[in-house]
């Protein structure tokens, strides 16, 4: 190769890496975007997040990770990025992500709009969860394993309200964007969480009712709210019927598809149930340390 044809190769080459702005200043084609967010829980194999930059109203894959350890660092085109107005995170299915075609999954986990050179990101994908305090009521009560009257067993059942005829809905949260479902719990120490259902609506039965996976008993309908009794088919290594009174409760939010049986990292709302069961109701409290949060930085 002559010197020539050497120079004129070297230069070619550095063109892929470099590029021309109008007034001739050559700067680097991609640039750094770190991702620095706490609170993040790992996925397992079937599942990663997915950074993505919005372009002119388009979004733009920054890539794909599972190491959830802050200061993820991503290489993005430097004109994309510097036009770059927000940043979304998604869950997305493993090994079907990263493709130029590609758009985020409903499962839009936080965002946040840039300022400069570093946006500020939160949960505001899921739910408007800043304009009312989240709160909640459950109360102690068995009424599906009941053909008549009410048989004693009230402390192995839990629901989403206000006690009544019919039962009424009580809680103070915001209606959850496609891709999430709220997901009720009780916590057995040493054994794990069992959950109550899946919901997204608070005035309607969950979407476990009646369905053939259902811990309730099966003499009678539950009432038109959220909730569960615990009498069939019991899950291996606990025992049924389930005395709730004095264990945790906890009201997830979770990926729809879930990623996991176990509750999600999202947690707004906690309580503790008592030793009464209805009319007594007990509350749920916000838990806003289980939101992630951070910032990210081009």
């Amino acid at each position: 190769m002559t010197r020539n044809n050497l120079f004129l190769a070297i230069t070619a080459f550095g063109l892929l890496f470099t590029s021309c702005d109008e007034d001739n200043n050559f700067s680097p084609s991609t640039k750094n975007l770190t991702i620095n967010v706490t609170g993040l829980e790992e996925l397992g194999s079937d599942y990663v997040y997915e950074g993505w930059i919005i372009v002119d109203g388009a979004p733009v894959s920054t890539g794909t990770f599972s190491d959830i350890s802050l200061g993820q660092n991503f290489a993005v085109d430097a004109v994309e990025l510097d036009a770059a107005t927000r940043f979304v995170l998604s869950i997305e299915p493993a090994g079907e992500t990263g493709t130029a075609a590609a758009t985020p999954s409903d499962t839009k986990l936080i965002v946040g709009d840039f300022s400069g050179s570093s946006a500020t990101v939160s949960v505001g994908t899921v739910g408007d969860f800043t304009t009312d305090t989240p709160a909640g009521k459950f109360f102690l009560r068995s009424p599906t394993d009941e053909s008549a009257d009410n048989n004693g067993n009230d402390e192995s059942g839990i629901w989403f309200g206000t006690p009544g005829a019919p039962p009424t809905a009580a809680f103070t949260l915001p209606t959850l964007e496609a891709g999430w479902k709220y997901e009720g719990w009780v916590v057995v120490d040493g054994q794990g969480p069992l959950s109550t259902g899946t919901f997204t609506a608070f005035d309607v039965a969950d979407d476990n009712a009646g369905s053939a996976t259902s811990f309730s008993g099966i003499e009678n309908a539950g009432p038109p709210i959220p909730g569960e009794d615990f009498f069939s088919n019991t899950p291996t290594g606990f025992t049924f019927p389930l005395d709730i009174r004095g264990r945790t409760v906890v009201l997830s939010v979770e990926p729809s598809p879930d990623n996991s049986p176990a509750p999600f990292l999202l947690k707004p709302l906690l309580g503790t149930a008592g030793n009464e069961t209805a009319p007594a109701t007990y509350d749920l409290t916000f838990n806003g340390a289980s939101f992630p949060s951070g910032t990210v930085n081009r």
